[in-house]
Formats: C-alpha cells, sequence, structure tokens
C-alpha cells in the first residue's frame, strides 16, 4: 500500500475496519483497528480481493478517526489527505467518511477516486454509492485507463446505468505537459450537457463545440461517441476522403455494426463525384476455435480510363455500364489437435477495378499459400502438425491482375496476363516426418509431396524447356498438364572437433514421377511418364573465431566450405518447370543441397561451395556484418537455360534466345555478397547483392532506415534487377529507389514525403509530399500526391489527399 507522499509516517493513524458490529478500541497517539465478530465455523471466510482485504473490510489511514455506530469518520490536516481502501477501491481526501451498514462514502478537499479497473475521478466534493458509482461530484474529472479525460463543474449519477455532466469537456489528449503543468489539449470537445449511458457504452452531447488547440473549429447540436473504455462499439468511422482522376472527389464514409463480441459489420459506401458510388462491406465473425472475415464491393458503372490510343476521342473498346464487384475471404481454424484448415476466396470481376477505386490492402497474405503481388487466390488446405511429422493437403487457383504488356498512349488498353496460362492445382500435397531418436548418430528426415496442375493455355518458356518449344504459331495450343509424386530421404549429423571445427556429413536421395500430357502437339507425344533419381552426398564444413578486441567489442571470422557429389540430374525436357523459375542466391540457399526452391530442377554433379562471414561487435548490440561466398561445379549445365519471355500474343518464338535467370548455369555460380549494419540505435541497414563473373551486378537491394530526435525518421532502400540480358517488350529488368520519411520542423508541425522512382523508365511512380501535424493523441496529413503507375487504366493520377488519425476516434482506415 503506497502511502500518500505528504503525509508523514510520525503522524498517519491507521484503521483497519471489518464491517459488521465490533467493539472499538481507541488511543490518543496510536491506532485504531475494528474486528467483526468471528463468523460461524460452517461457512469458509470469504475470499481475499487483489488489495488483501476480504469483501467486507476496509482500511483507512489518517490523522484522525472516529465511529459513531456504522459511520466513520477520517480527517487530515494541512496538506496531508485520508486514504481509504474498500472493494478493490481506494479513496483520498481531506475528509472521508464511510457508512459501513449502508455502505456509502463521502469525501471532500482534494478527492482522488481509483476503480478497480484504473480509471481515476477528481473532485472537490464526491458521494459514493454502494456499487462504488460516482453519486453526486462537484468540480468533477475523471481519466480512463486509455489516457482520456472528462471534466464537469457538477456530475450527478441519474439511475443504475446513466451519468449526467453539466458544463463538461471531453478529450483524448493529454492534458499535461512532460513536466506536469496543464497545457492545452490538441482536441477537445465542450458540451453544455453530456450524459454517460451505460447501456448504449456511449458517451452523448448536447450543443457540442469541437476545437482544436482551443480554438472552436465546429458545432453540433447534438454528437455521440464510444465509451473510451469500450474497445469496439456501432456508429460511424472516421470518414476518407480522397481524389482520383476518375472518380473525382471521393468520400468513403464507415460505419461499423457490432454485433456480438465476436461478431461486426463494416459498411463503407464510396461516394464519387464523377462515377456512380461503390459499396463496400466486410463481415467478421469469431468463433471458439476460428476465424471468417469477408470483404465484398460492388458497382454499376462502365469501365473509365484512357482507351483512345490513336487520339481521335473515340474509345478504341466498347465502353458500357456494367456489375462490377470484387470478393477478398477468408477462414482459418485451429481446433484441439494436430488438425487445422482454413481457406481464402479471392475474386474480382475488373482487372483494375482495385486501382481504379482505390481499394484498400487487396493483396493480402490469409492462408496457407499466398497469391503474390497483384494475383489473387482462392484455396482450400488442411495441415497436421505434431513435434515429428507435417501434412498438408491443399487446392487452388489463381486470378493475375498483371499487366503484362503495358500500353504507353492509352493504360486503358494495357494487356494483362491471362488467368487460362495460370495452373489449376489440385491437389498440392506434401508431408515431412524424423524419428523420435538419432539414426546413425544424426537425424534423419523424410519428405514425400505430390502435386497435379492442369493449364487451358499454352505457355511456353521457362515453363517449358527451349527444346520443346515448338517453331511456329503457338495460336490454338492446349495448356501443358502435369502430375508429380515425389519422395525424398535426407540425413545429417554435426560434429566439433576440439579445435572448435564443425563438421556436418550429410546424405540425400531423391526420387521423382513424373505425368504429362497436352505436350504441343508438334512433338508427336502422348501422355508421358516420366522418372529419375538423384543421390547426394557431401560435407558442410565450418570454423568460428572469435577474439576479443576490447572490454566492449570483438570480432567474429567464420569460414564455410560445402563439398557435394550427385548422380546426373536428369533434366529430362519434357518435364515442365512450375515450381523452380526464380531463384534468389543469398547466404541461406548457396548451401541447400537443393538451391532451387521447388523440386521441378535440381542440381547434379562434383560442386563446392565456399564462403566467408565476417562480424564486428561493439558497445551494446552495435555491430556490421559481411558474407561473401560462391559455388564451383565441374560441368555446366545448359538444362538451367530458359528462353527469353515474348509478349503474350500468337507469333513465332525464337528459342535460341536463351538466358540464365538462376545464375548457376556455369561452372561459377554467381557471387553472393550479403551485409547488415547498425552502428547506433538510430541507423540501421542491410543489402544483398549477387555479382556474375564479369563484375556485373545481376540483383541487388540495400535499405537503410534512420531515425533521429524524438519522431524524426526515413527510409531509403535501392533494388535493381539485370538479370535478362535481351532487349524488348517482355524484358523484365527494374531499377528502383524508394524513399519515405517525416521531418518535425517547428513543435509538432512537419513535412512527410514518400516516392518511388523507376530508374529504368526514368519516371516518378509514385510521390507524396505533405504538411504534417502530430502529437500524442492527433495525427493529420495534408499533401499532394501523384500516381503514374503502368497498371491503371485512367493514367497519371494527381490530387490532395487527407489523411486523420484521432486518439479514441480512429483515423482514415479500418
Amino acid at each position: 500500500m503506497q502511502r500518500d507522499r505528504r503525509a508523514p509516517a510520525t503522524t498517519a493513524l491507521r484503521l483497519r475496519l471489518l464491517a459488521g458490529a465490533a467493539a472499538v478500541a481507541l488511543a490518543a497517539s496510536g491506532s485504531m483497528a475494528c474486528a467483526q465478530t468471528a463468523p460461524a465455523p460452517s461457512r469458509p471466510p470469504a475470499a481475499a480481493g487483489s488489495d488483501g482485504l476480504t469483501p467486507g473490510a476496509v482500511y483507512m489511514e489518517a490523522d484522525a478517526a472516529t465511529r459513531t455506530g456504522d459511520l466513520i469518520t477520517a480527517s487530515a490536516t494541512g496538506e496531508n489527505r485520508v486514504l481509504a481502501r474498500f472493494r478493490d477501491v481506494s479513496l483520498r481526501a481531506g475528509n472521508i467518511s464511510y457508512d459501513l451498514g449502508l455502505g456509502i462514502a463521502t469525501a471532500n478537499r482534494q478527492v482522488e477516486f481509483t476503480d478497480s479497473g484504473g480509471s481515476v475521478i477528481f473532485a472537490s466534493q464526491l458521494e459514493l454509492d454502494s456499487d462504488l458509482k460516482a453519486g453526486v461530484a462537484v468540480d468533477f474529472a475523471t481519466r480512463f485507463s486509455n489516457g482520456a479525460s472528462l471534466m464537469a463543474a457538477t456530475a450527478v449519477r441519474r439511475s443504475e446505468r446513466v451519468n449526467e455532466l453539466n458544463y463538461a469537456i471531453f478529450t483524448p489528449c493529454p492534458i499535461c505537459d512532460a513536466k506536469g503543468d496543464p497545457k492545452e489539449p490538441s482536441i477537445s470537445i465542450q458540451a453544455e450537457e453530456v450524459v454517460q449511458n451505460e447501456e448504449l457504452r456511449a458517451i452523448l452531447y448536447r450543443n457540442a463545440i469541437f476545437r482544436v488547440g482551443g480554438v472552436p473549429v465546429f458545432y453540433l447540436p447534438y454528437f455521440a461517441h464510444p465509451d473510451p473504455t469500450v474497445e469496439r462499439a456501432s456508429g460511424f468511422l472516421v470518414p476518407i476522403p480522397s481524389f482520383d482522376e476518375g472518380r473525382g472527389l471521393s468520400l468513403e464514409v464507415p460505419y461499423l455494426r457490432v454485433v456480438s463480441a465476436s461478431e461486426d459489420w463494416l459498411i463503407s459506401p464510396q461516394l464519387n463525384t464523377d462515377v456512380a458510388p461503390l459499396l463496400n462491406l466486410q463481415y467478421r465473425r469469431r468463433f471458439s476455435n476460428g476465424t471468417v472475415s469477408a470483404r465484398t464491393g460492388y458497382t454499376y458503372e462502365e469501365n473509365f480510363g484512357d482507351f483512345d490510343a490513336n487520339g481521335d476521342n473515340v474509345p478504341d473498346i466498347p465502353i458500357s455500364a456494367e456489375h462490377r464487384s470484387y470478393l477478398l475471404a477468408w477462414g482459418r481454424f485451429d481446433p484441439n489437435g494436430p488438425w487445422r484448415g482454413g481457406f481464402t476466396a479471392e475474386r474480382t470481376s475488373d482487372k483494375t477495378l482495385f486501382d481504379r477505386y482505390d481499394i484498400r490492402d487487396p493483396y493480402q497474405d490469409n492462408g496457407l499459400y499466398y497469391g503474390d503481388r497483384r494475383r489473387l487466390i482462392s484455396q482450400i488446405y488442411v495441415e497436421r502438425q505434431t513435434l515429428r511429422s507435417y501434412l498438408s493437403i491443399a487446392a487452388f487457383d489463381i486470378q493475375s491482375l498483371r499487366v503484362a504488356v503495358p500500353n504507353v498512349d492509352a493504360p486503358g488498353l494495357n494487356i494483362f496476363e491471362s488467368d487460362d496460362s495460370l495452373p489449376f492445382v489440385a491437389p498440392l500435397i506434401e508431408a515431412r516426418w524424423e524419428p523420435d531418436g538419432p539414426v546413425l548418430g544424426g537425424r534423419l528426415r523424410l519428405r514425400g509431396t505430390a502435386v497435379s496442375l492442369y493449364r487451358d493455355a499454352y505457355v511456353g518458356g521457362p515453363v517449358l524447356r527451349p527444346e520443346i518449344i515448338p517453331g511456329g504459331s503457338i495460336l490454338g495450343l492446349p495448356g501443358v498438364d502435369s502430375r508429380r509424386v515425389s519422395g525424398q530421404m535426407e540425413w545429417r549429423r554435426a560434429m566439433t572437433t576440439r579445435a572448435g571445427v564443425r563438421w556436418e556429413p550429410f546424405f540425400d536421395m531423391r526420387a521423382d514421377a513424373y505425368s504429362v500430357s497436352d505436350l504441343p502437339p508438334i512433338l508427336g507425344l502422348d501422355d508421358e511418364t516420366i522418372t529419375r533419381t538423384r543421390a547426394t552426398a557431401g560435407v558442410d564444413i565450418s570454423y568460428p573465431l572469435i577474439r576479443r578486441l576490447s572490454d566492449s567489442a570483438d570480432l567474429i571470422l567464420e569460414p564455410m566450405a560445402q563439398i557435394s557429389a550427385s548422380t546426373n540430374p536428369d533434366l529430362d525436357a519434357r518435364i515442365p518447370n512450375e515450381d523452380s523459375q526464380t531463384l534468389e542466391l543469398d547466404e541461406s540457399s548457396l548451401f541447400r543441397i537443393d538451391r532451387f526452391p521447388g523440386y521441378d530442377l535440381l542440381e547434379g554433379g562434383l560442386r563446392f561451395t565456399a564462403g566467408a562471414r565476417a562480424t564486428l561487435r561493439w558497445d551494446q548490440g552495435r555491430q556490421i556484418s559481411l558474407f561473401v561466398g560462391r559455388s564451383m561445379r565441374d560441368a555446366e549445365e545448359p538444362g538451367f537455360l530458359v528462353p527469353v519471355p515474348v509478349p503474350p500474343i500468337p507469333m513465332p518464338v525464337l528459342p535460341a534466345q536463351l538466358y540464365d535467370p538462376s545464375g548457376l548455369a556455369s561452372q561459377t555460380s554467381d557471387w553472393v555478397v550479403q551485409g547488415s549494419f547498425s552502428p547506433s540505435d538510430r541507423i540501421r541497414g542491410w543489402g544483398h547483392a549477387t555479382i556474375d563473373s564479369s563484375g556485373e551486378v545481376r540483383r541487388a537491394e540495400v535499405a537503410v532506415d534512420g531515425h533521429w530526435g524524438r519522431r524524426n525518421l526515413a527510409t531509403v532502400s535501392y533494388i535493381i534487377d539485370r538479370s535478362n540480358p535481351v532487349a524488348g517488350p517482355m524484358n523484365r529488368n527494374y531499377e528502383f529507389v524508394q524513399l519515405s520519411g517525416q521531418q518535425f520542423v517547428y513543435g509538432n508541425w512537419g513535412v512527410a514525403v514518400t516516392g518511388i522512382a523507376d530508374l529504368e523508365r526514368d519516371v516518378i511512380t509514385r510521390s507524396e509530399v505533405g504538411l504534417l501535424f502530430d502529437d500524442d493523441c492527433f495525427r493529420f496529413e495534408l499533401g499532394y500526391r501523384r500516381d503514374n503507375t503502368r497498371v491503371r487504366p485512367t493514367g497519371p493520377s494527381e490530387g490532395v489527399y487527407v489523411r486523420l488519425n484521432l486518439a479514441t476516434f480512429g483515423g482514415t482506415g479500418y
């Protein structure tokens, strides 16, 4: 029990009272204690509260106390205050009286009441009823547990669930500065009358005046918002204004309807000046062992954008009003036991609907598999996981919203990636198992996978090998279907010598069986069955070394190497490459047995991989780390070469145009350079690059984060890909710089900037510059933005943006 700091220990009079009739013993300079008569032996004593007092007990500290019947009166002298604790609440005041029989407490002079939830009430006079609620309070002020404050000249408890405050002010902002002195809150609501309705869990205002920095800016005769202690409540959320070249001015007005503690609806119509409204809905439901969420939107409108490529002011395609909608739903279920499952259902009627209506966060990872940026995935899956085993069974379909061939003159005529060229996967099975104990002193792991993929449309490289890509028109060719079953056994044992050298011998054996159908008819092949095996043996070696440079600094050097030998990988040209089209060589993947992420491509032959990591650490976690590594093989592997992509229109293919996207086709792989640094607690960064034998950077990414002052911060990132050496419309090389940051110039005022520059196209794809105000409870941004991404059918979009986030009331987002 913390004592009032202004109450000297030598003058404090401790009083412990147990409710009920009791004998009273008084001592002029001692302490007073009253004990209740012992309860009947047959009734167990009541459990003590969090303060150690039983439900009928009262604890007081005072300079003087008297008792008349059931009425206890305590007082303090000078600036001291009486402290009373009862029923998990505390009360401080210059004078306190408590009626043991009625359970009513009255207090005056610097009253401070703290309830069991942590909310605090201040007043000059206060009366508490038997329910420990403020019956009447003069000069009332309360601070909620979330920091919000409510003040009034008088407060009266009208009924069990209704409190009325007169001439009141509410603010979610701090009312004291860092030194404890009073300050004007950033945002406040002043009203003639405020009613706190506990049944509605809302605060209602009459003649409300909204103030910003103490200046009145808005008036409403009636206003309401949820009680600050309520986590969720039905009502309007903060509106979301925006501007777009195609929609004009837009205002999204979200309304949250809370059905229960585990279920709610969000109704959020987007009202536009130039096009029809878009109705957005979201439903969420939490079960005892799962969650379901569904977002959808609907409008009936023409497709708007730039569809005039020849400049005659006439759209080059028919434009008519249609039903347009989207669905983004997911569910996860995790009952007790090893099994769990879920689903996602993601579809949109238009390839550009999300862009035209600025739908927030449409691409999310909500399932076992992720659809990637600008791809929607609908899936169903189940999983079973124990300490030693894992099994998953899934099926999914993909809708692509990616631009395959951009139209510079008319972005509305962009050619998108065809959904028919993407596979339907059913089923996809993955399984792993490990025995409980070591096998031959090491860890044994068994894996098994099976997958079936079906396509409606033909796709060339990199799915098909150059040897079987037809040399004529691809018009009308069927999509290649494939099925695969794979089994793998891996054994690995870790050993460390006395000198500190770490040895990890390993052995890996794998077998694949493929069934492929609908290969190009010109090959004269029917349904093909292909089997292959591969065995690998090798050892990983590392020798970590550490040297103390000073009492607060050390240097760690870790050279590492891998030697492995495999049988012929048998890269049969008839096997489609579905799961190994992309490979990112980094410090972790460089030393894997299978460096490709999937099963369709695999390495063989004799390979030697070497690398070293150096780490300098000093002063409590500050460090710089650098890794450099490379792999070599006994012979080149032309099976890793793929044809250069061509536009998705019927045209002859030139298989002779090959390149190596993996960096593993030659006898020496790309160099892998990777590092991180955090020279202070205000700066951190990391970088990664793959460099070919000629010293040219194939891929690289660098990012640096920094912050200074209390709230100033910035992030800069750079990414480049030069893996495709052939120019053309499908050249996928890119180079981007991204910057975001905020700098406060005067007090809570500052500027915020965000920008993405496409250095390959020499254009700023996205940019924002805004004026910023931010304090502990209020953030406001007003600025200018421009969107110049190639996917937008309306072309570049620019205009003013407004973002607002208010403590307690929420922000322009959900």
